[in-house]
């Protein structure tokens, strides 16, 4: 694909890097990127990949757009509300860039729909807020070996890893199991500062940026850690678990599971 005349001066503060150029910009432009949440993470993360010029960005997400989400979701505005984030957020997006396209999916993940959706994807970037659905995303990816960008935020604190499957750590080398129900708040009970999660988005979507255009070391086997109140930031190597159950030696984990139940969230849901 050639560049057209509006397109190099749209990205032209891009194109001049010398990691990027013009063959950089249309592999971003080819580039195929699916964001679980368009929440506080995939809110910053899906508009910056969209300002560069990620040409297809698929939005997943069930919710319809709450006052109370507005503090720290920058996808979506006071008009939106009660709107499907879906919807709120592919508006928002192609205004921002005609260029690109959003494919909006209304839906709960599940074990069962899953792999149809991420297999069409050259990465994931998990803005998910619950631990089911942040173990689903990780065993999904490792499985179809589709490289995911990692996010986590509570309260000042947040924290981001880039998973290579096969190469680098995934998320349940780092977190094998889940914690009981009730001992992690969500934002929702425990709060979160709204930068904290524009911060840690923005970090995701340069991991991605990284990964299209192949240059810069990636987060790999490394977590990287933000407090906003020292501010500090970093990094915690994360060797592979060969003993991990998904992507270890011997994985035990060899197809999708019932993420709540592991997450001892469906005998709860079930009283």
């Amino acid at each position: 694909m050639s560049l057209r005349d509006d397109q190099i001066e749209r990205y032209s503060r891009q194109i001049i890097l010398p990691n990027i150029g013009g063959k950089g910009q249309e592999k971003l432009l080819a580039a195929k990127v699916l964001i679980v949440g368009a929440g506080g993470l995939g809110s910053p993360a899906a508009l910056y990949l969209a300002s560069a010029g990620v040409g297809t960005l698929g939005i997943v997400d069930s919710d319809s757009v709450e006052l109370n989400n507005l503090q720290r979701q920058i996808l979506h505005t006071t008009m939106a509300v009660g709107m499907p984030k879906v919807e709120s957020a592919k508006q928002r997006l192609e205004a921002l860039n005609t260029d690109i396209k959003v494919l909006p999916y209304k839906i709960r993940l599940t074990s069962e729909n899953i792999s149809g959706i991420i297999k069409d994807y050259d990465i994931v970037v998990d803005g998910s807020d619950n631990f089911p659905t942040r173990y689903l995303v990780n065993d999904a990816c490792v499985l179809l070996k589709k490289p995911l960008s990692h996010g986590g935020i509570f309260r000042f604190d947040g924290q981001a890893m880039t998973i290579l499957p096969g190469k680098s750590a995934c998320y349940r080398c780092l977190f094998q199991d889940p914690p009981p129900p009730g001992l992690a708040p969500s934002c929702r009970e425990a709060g979160i500062l709204g930068a904290v999660a524009g911060v840690i988005g923005v970090i995701q979507a340069n991991e991605v940026l990284k990964f299209i255009l192949g240059t810069g070391e990636l987060l790999a086997g490394r977590l990287l850690v933000f407090n906003a109140l020292d501010p500090s930031f970093r990094i915690v190597r994360v060797p592979r678990n060969k003993d991990c159950p998904i992507c270890g030696e011997n994985p035990t984990i060899t197809e999708l599971i019932d993420y709540e139940a592991f997450c001892n969230l469906r005998q709860k849901k079930d009283k």
